[in-house]
């Protein structure tokens, strides 16, 4: 047991408190350090006996929090004694009417925003921690320092879970990265997105994270001489012009890193670009423009930039409020650098999102200059009527898609996420106008409504009265607000057709002597092969359901008993010895185990990664198909680690000797003659692979090819990989993970 020196506790919490005022964006008046202080005295009494994993007294949690809030997201005194009272109504018998009562109606409003949310049903068919995202993410309609306390209250958490156990880091760490870090980033806390995403790589791929942090540490005195070389050229023009500025080195985060290694299919000492020079200037908001591309004008008369890398969010700033220019150029030694330039406004928020914002418009207070913030957000919370996996999913996607800019026929700028269509653009004009679309001219030329729009362009939206938006329209769109205004318009007509059609099923299965309930509604779903009762009911108005398909259903459930005994007695381990004698052999000692029990259990590998024995792996309870066995890297991992954390299973291989597994490699490199010879020999001399299939091909002096392999596990297949690598010629050599 750890011995707890409480004197020494309380005067840690008293620096922490103390440092909690020192650090805070806005500047504290002496009310506002009262209230704060008001806010801390609750808190501490509430948590008073509580303690964490760790051991260290509970207070310590809420004061992390409040922190972040004060420096990092640069929130007032408001959301400072919020997220210092966060947890006191969860876990403590302090309720709302309470802090209403002590302190006044909007702070309780934040403090009940910030209370956890209760669990909803189990229900498989659903995701409880979807269901509960969505719940989070519609309070932004209410308050949006909600969202920003919750962004803070998680990194705090993930800065602070060394002592939990295993699973439950990956699950926090995979909804961290699913949700929290897409979410820091629309919001333009870019800091606590870097911190959130290297911080979710540390759970969720342990060995991938310690690696590249030892290497970024091997290369750091590299790295800085290269900075510090560009940095002394620069050094001179920049002080020539009378500019003031400073400048530093960025290296990239460890979490792009690790991506940009996995989408390129690169090591380590691949990834160029794994730093940035960042230039930030004084300037009043008049010069700011002017000085940004003067400084433009010093860094690429040494260094070549690369037109197609250029980025200007000077003249048109992301929807997230970030400007800044951004420069790839051609530095010494062959090598490619960002160079970001941004004022010292730009870079505050950059660092701070919509708190610095605001700070430089009008002297708005933190609340006013929040509402603009909020607008920017509800178009993606407007209906909350789809499926909750669905809603999340669409949501996610569009809080990191890229921006393009693009006009209106009267020359008014627009922007969009990156992939949006000529019809998302009708509806971010106005959902009246995208639901009466007709057509869509593009620079003048008529185009389809699934035209993909770049940024530049100028679009013409023509309306018809007459028009409906069809079930089509779905799949011509990417934006949630156009999903969800087409899903509502559609869902309106689909609910008048569903209600005729539970009616109509009612009197017909009646004639079958089956009465319409909630079970029988289930079954009929499954049976045909639908997704919810509202589809089953649907259909049945529109007669797309026939007479037979429903007396089978009968049949077939007046037989399910019958089914259930020929299938346990066709299940029998006893029905075929010789068969069982074959399975023990390739089984017993190939398996792979589940749980902390180590259960033999039945599963299926999964086919979007193609698990092999050696591979990290996990197993995830299907609803219709038994356990599905992924890979831990599997680009699907994240996502059913978070949503459904209660249906993944612990699974690992405890040996693997007997089966063979498939595995697909790609080659490339440079044509020469003998490397197909070459090839050929090298993975017929490695024991213990077989080549199942090989396909080679050439053109203009590049080698293409790919090669199925049967190994028997990951490290015959490790190992044959570093033998192709070594071939002369040979470039690339990557494992293919097909459908």
């Amino acid at each position: 047991m750890i011995e707890i020196d409480l004197e020494e506790e309380k005067k840690a919490i008293a620096r922490e408190y103390k440092e909690l005022l020192r650090i805070s964006y806005q500047t504290l008046t002496d009310a506002d350090k009262k209230l704060i202080r008001k806010a801390f005295n609750v808190a501490v009494d509430a948590h008073i006996d509580q303690r964490r994993k760790s051991g260290e007294a509970y207070i310590f949690h809420p004061i992390g929090v409040a922190k972040i809030v004060a420096s990092e997201i640069g929130l007032g005194p408001t959301s400072i004694a919020a997220a210092l009272m966060h947890d006191v109504v969860e876990d403590t018998d302090v309720t709302l009417e309470d802090i209403e009562k002590m302190f006044n109606p909007k702070i309780a409003h934040l403090v009940e925003g910030l209370t956890k949310i209760s669990q909803v049903k189990k229900d498989m068919n659903i995701s409880m921690q979807a269901e509960n995202f969505r719940k989070m993410l519609l309070t932004l309609n209410d308050d949006v320092r909600v969202i920003l306390i919750k962004l803070a209250d998680r990194l705090h958490n993930m800065q602070t879970m060394d002592s939990m156990p295993d699973h439950k880091q990956v699950k926090i760490a995979s909804e961290t990265l699913y949700i929290y870090a897409p979410l820091a980033h629309r919001l333009g806390l870019y800091n606590i997105k870097t911190k959130l995403e290297d911080l979710g790589l540390k759970y969720t791929e342990p060995e991938v994270y310690k690696d590249i942090v030892s290497k970024i540490k091997e290369t750091k005195e590299e790295q800085d001489a290269y900075i510090d070389t560009i940095s002394d050229v620069l050094k001179k023009s920049l002080g020539e012009e009378g500019i003031e500025y400073i400048m530093k080195g960025r290296p990239k985060s460890i979490y792009s890193i690790r991506r940009k290694m996995a989408a390129q299919n690169v090591t380590f000492d691949e990834v160029y670009d794994k730093f940035a020079l960042r230039i930030i200037y004084n300037s009043n908001l008049h010069d700011e423009k002017f000085l940004a591309w003067k400084i433009y004008s010093i860094v690429t008369d040494h260094y070549r930039p690369s037109p197609s890398r250029l980025r200007d969010w000077i003249s048109s700033p992301k929807s997230t409020g970030y400007e800044a220019l951004h420069i790839t150029v051609m530095g010494p030694k062959g090598r490619w650098v960002e160079i970001q330039v941004r004022s010292e406004r730009m870079d505050e928020i950059a660092e701070k999102g919509y708190a610095a914002h605001y700070k430089y418009k009008q002297g708005a207070t933190e609340e006013s200059g929040l509402d603009t913030w909020l607008n920017l957000l509800k178009e993606a919370l407007e209906s909350s009527e789809t499926n909750a996996v669905d809603f999340v999913e669409d949501f996610k996607m569009n809080l990191y898609a890229k921006e393009i800019f693009v006009f209106t026929p009267k020359g008014e700028i627009k922007s969009l996420p990156k992939g949006a269509t000529s019809l998302d653009f009708a509806f971010s004009v106005h959902s009246e106008i995208g639901i009466k679309t007709r057509g869509t001219r593009v620079n003048g030329k008529l185009v389809p409504l699934n035209h993909e729009l770049k940024s530049g362009d100028q679009i013409e939206v023509i309306t018809s009265v007459h028009q409906k938006p069809t079930i089509n329209w779905l799949d011509y769109v990417t934006t949630s607000r156009a999903k969800n205004k087409i899903r509502n318009v559609l869902n309106e007509n689909t609910k008048k057709i569903a209600e005729d059609g539970r009616e109509l099923l009612t009197r017909k299965l009646k004639h079958l002597k089956i009465t319409l309930n909630e079970n029988v509604i289930n079954e009929l779903v499954n049976y045909l092969k639908l997704k919810t009762s509202l589809d089953l009911f649907y259909r049945m108005g529109i007669g797309s359901i026939e007479n037979q398909q429903l007396k089978d259903f009968a049949a077939q459930k007046s037989n399910s008993l019958m089914n259930f005994f020929k299938n346990k007695i066709k299940r029998s381990p006893n029905s075929n010895p010789e068969e069982i004698n074959k399975q023990e052999l390739s089984n017993n000692y190939d398996l792979l185990v589940f749980g902390s029990d180590q259960d033999k259990l039945d599963y299926k590998l999964s086919s979007c990664c193609n698990p092999i024995p050696g591979d990290e792996v996990f197993g995830f309870i299907t609803i219709n198909e038994g356990i599905k066995v992924h890979k831990k890297d599997c680009p699907n991992a994240i996502t059913l680690q978070s949503n459904y954390a209660y249906r993944i299973m612990q699974a690992k291989w405890i040996d693997s000797s007997q089966q063979e597994f498939k595995a697909i490699l790609k080659i490339t490199g440079m044509d020469s003659l003998g490397l197909t010879n070459e090839l050929t020999k090298v993975i017929s001399n490695n024991m213990n692979v077989n080549i199942q299939n090989i396909s080679l091909s050439g053109e203009a002096g590049i080698f293409y090819g790919q090669v199925a392999v049967v190994v028997q596990n990951n490290n015959i297949l490790k190992k044959l990989i570093d033998n192709i690598k070594k071939i002369d010629g040979v470039d690339k050599v990557t494992r293919v993970y097909t459908n």
